[in-house]
């Protein structure tokens, strides 16, 4: 398989670099070869082209994220700190890694309508971890009963992402991580039972 070989890792870690650093439209696939140390021809064997190779990192990055996720949650005992846990690892990830916030932040969202298409597919199943956790809140009666499913996942999902969001155009000048309480805070408030 072809996402075994280590220069496609390679590859992939460079164009995070190289994207988040030149945009997109400013990241040549020559310059994503040379951050990984191989010949430009050598992403050709990976990648169809440019495109391709934004697309594969977010799918990339996104499954491994996806699969620690339902790990994480799976190990809590309510629907509370599953989201927590969800809200915590989402933040984490990208203030771990501010090369890979701009790239999702900021990249990701000017590409074109078949890009974004294929992106929406990437995160559907994470969009799906966050509507397991509303309806097992429901569930544990401790959500109200009548939440619309696809608009509390909007909520949460589009808070975290705009809270991410903001850092990333204030130059990550600030711990990230801070925010997880608040933002679990403000976010149970909406859906909790009164």
């Amino acid at each position: 398989m072809k996402n075994n070989r280590p220069k496609y890792h390679q590859i992939i870690e460079a164009a995070v670099r190289v994207i988040a650093e030149n945009g997109y439209h400013g990241s040549q696939v020559s310059k994503i070869a040379k951050a990984a140390g191989v010949a430009d021809g050598t992403i050709y064997l990976y990648f169809k082209n440019k495109e391709d190779i934004l697309v594969t990192v977010f799918k990339e990055k996104m499954g491994q994220f996806i699969k620690k996720i339902v790990e994480e949650t799976n190990k809590k005992n309510s629907a509370s700190e599953k989201l927590l846990t969800l809200i915590e690892m989402h933040i984490r990830q990208l203030s771990d890694n501010h090369y890979l916030a701009i790239v999702t932040q900021l990249e990701l969202r000017q590409s074109n309508y078949q890009l974004r298409l294929q992106i929406n597919m990437i995160l559907k199943p994470y969009l799906t971890v966050i509507d397991d956790i509303v309806k097992e809140g429901i569930k544990e009666n401790l959500f109200q009963e009548n939440l619309k499913i696809p608009l509390v996942r909007q909520m949460i999902f589009g808070t975290i992402d705009e809270v991410v969001t903001n850092w990333v155009m204030k130059e990550c000048k600030y711990d990230l991580l801070e925010e997880v309480p608040q933002v679990h805070a403000l976010l149970l408030d909406g859906i909790s039972k009164r």
